[in-house]
């Protein structure tokens, strides 16, 4: 699926393709200065002002002295210009690591209210059980296309829910409606918090983290990132004590005014994620600390019943294009009882269908 996309600057960094290198500004330099003193002392011999016995020879029109402050001003000026790119600090391979921004970044565009209906209206189909998730991103979306965004807002959730009612799923469903890449972090991974922001230089695991990771492999501005099982990320502490949790790290990145001039802690250089829009699951209220909480809208949603994940499993075969025979099997399933209700999931119906899928898949032998 492809959607309109807007080009947003994301950085405040100058790429420079051929940045003069310090002996050829000399050589430029000191070329113009001789020429200079060879066209002076032509004039004052014409002028009668030196005789020629006393005219310089070129390779003395410049000192010892001279050369030495043209190099001196030659590295003050090749200073100021790599400063004002803002990428002075990195090193060759980083800056070649930046270059998918050069000119800005994509991010997806709603262009109009009715988009924003129909890309709510395909999401609910699929999973109408999450409607109040729906219904918030719809609200999100509207208001992205009434005030003529660039690109697509909508606040950070937090879905809170028993496992296997399809949080995460409906968060990659979400994605796909709206064509944006997605990034999902496991916040019982060790460390989420540096897996998500990276690491600065002087870590011996330094590196980018996975939102800057995704904006420069999709060359996108604004990708989903599904926080998974949020409430359960650990607390790390650096050698000197420092204390680093997810939910801290997520604290300017789900503030929009912050998000503008996040600093990336491994190229440190601000980056625009304000176009990133995030998702995050959780198990349970508890662990979620207030400040996280009160940065994002929290939904509390109800356990699957029966019947919604038959509907489920009946849409999903056919959007699989499973044969006939597989969906009127799942469906028998369902309506003889054969599946208790304590085994019912999201997570059991789809190996369900994944397992129909893999028969129906399989080639005849004979």
């Amino acid at each position: 699926m492809t959607r309109s996309q807007t080009t947003i600057p994301f950085h405040d960094l100058t790429f420079i393709d051929d940045v003069a290198k310090l002996r050829d500004v000399e050589a430029r330099w000191t070329s113009f200065l001789k020429e200079i003193r060879r066209r002076a002392q032509a004039a004052d011999l014409e002028a009668g002002r030196i005789m020629e016995d006393e005219l310089v020879q070129p390779y003395n029109l410049v000192t010892d002295t001279d050369l030495r402050r043209i190099k001196r001003r030659a590295m003050r000026q090749l200073e100021r210009v790599h400063s004002s790119t803002g990428m002075y600090h990195l090193s060759e391979e980083n800056r070649a690591r930046l270059t998918p921004l050069r000119g800005g970044v994509p991010v997806a565009h709603v262009a109009t209210e009715h988009e924003a209906d129909e890309i709510a209206a395909a999401l609910h189909a699929e999973m109408p059980w999450m409607a109040p998730a729906t219904e918030e991103v719809w609200r999100g979306l509207r208001a992205s296309a009434r005030d003529g965004l660039p690109g697509v807002r909508f606040n950070p959730l937090v879905l809170v829910g028993s496992p296997g009612i399809g949080k995460s799923h409906w968060a990659r469903r979400l994605a796909h409606h709206l064509a944006v890449p997605a990034s999902k972090i496991e916040a019982t991974g060790e460390p989420a918090s540096f897996s998500l922001v990276g690491l600065q230089k002087g870590w011996g695991s330094a590196s980018p983290g996975k939102l800057v990771q995704t904006v420069l492999r999709e060359r996108h501005g604004g990708p989903l990132v599904i926080v998974d099982e949020v409430e359960k990320s650990d607390e790390v502490y650096s050698n000197k004590g420092s204390r680093h949790t997810l939910t801290d790290a997520l604290l300017p990145l789900l503030e929009r005014m912050t998000a503008r001039d996040w600093q990336c802690p491994y190229f440190q250089v601000a980056f625009d994620m304000s176009w990133v829009n995030w998702i995050m699951t959780a198990n349970s209220r508890d662990g979620l600390p207030e400040p996280f909480q009160s940065r994002c809208v929290v939904l509390d949603l109800p356990d699957l019943t029966a019947q919604q994940l038959r509907d489920f499993a009946v849409a999903e075969a056919a959007r699989r294009g499973l044969p006939e025979a597989a969906v009127a099997a799942l469906v028998d399933l369902f309506d003889s009882g054969a599946i208790s209700n304590a085994r019912l999931s999201l997570r059991t119906v789809a190996r369900m269908l994944d397992r129909a899928e893999t028969l129906a898949n399989q080639p005849i032998l004979h």
